[in-house]
């Protein structure tokens, strides 16, 4: 727990509001320009069957009748999309989720609040997107051969990024009403009454 709360302090002190903007900007471009064209791309093999892993859960059956349905095809391009595009997209909301938190609730508590440690809960949600990742294409690429203990696991590392990536939202909706509470009262304060 204490590297956790040196981890935070770290990004609480360091994250500027330019650093968490830049971050913004590079959330927001990617998901106009990049994010269409990556599901224009996928559309093709998804139109028949849609991908498990964008479901919040899914059953290892589900992950292989997507597969069969996809065909060798589909199954290459679904592959190839989680070794390039998965493999930057992740770094992408994660550094937007992280940069944004830790600036955010850095303004909205005071120094040394365990609730710094919030800006983290992004981590976990890259390394569950990986995991599902390395699972899914590992699946789709020995297809039609089985892979038991992966096919199993998928389901679970999907339900927890995004039960993750929903809680970090979250969190970044309250610690912006946090503080921009901490900065009413401030100014409050420092008006004559």
């Amino acid at each position: 727990m204490r590297v956790v709360e040196r981890v935070a302090g770290r990004l609480a002190r360091g994250v500027r509001g330019w650093m968490a903007v830049g971050s913004v900007v590079v959330f927001g471009l990617f998901t106009a320009l990049v994010l269409p064209a990556q599901a224009e791309a996928g559309a093709f093999y998804t139109v028949h069957y849609a991908a498990p892993d964008t479901s919040v859960w899914y059953s290892p059956d589900e992950l292989y009748a997507a597969a069969q349905a996809w065909g060798e095809d589909g199954r290459a391009a679904y592959v190839h999309a989680r070794v390039t595009f998965d493999v930057i997209w992740p770094l992408v909301y994660g550094t937007f989720l992280v940069t944004t938190l830790a600036w955010v609730w850095a303004r909205g508590t005071v120094s040394g609040s365990r609730w710094r440690g919030v800006c983290l809960v992004p981590v976990v949600a890259v390394a569950l997107d990986y995991a599902e990742n390395i699972c899914t294409a590992t699946v789709m690429a020995r297809y039609p051969a089985r892979t038991p203990v992966l096919a199993e696991l998928a389901p679970f590392f999907t339900a927890g990024k995004w039960l993750s990536v929903s809680v970090s939202f979250m969190l970044l909706a309250l610690g912006v009403i946090i503080a921009l509470t901490a900065r009413w009262r401030a100014r409050r304060s420092r008006t004559p009454q």
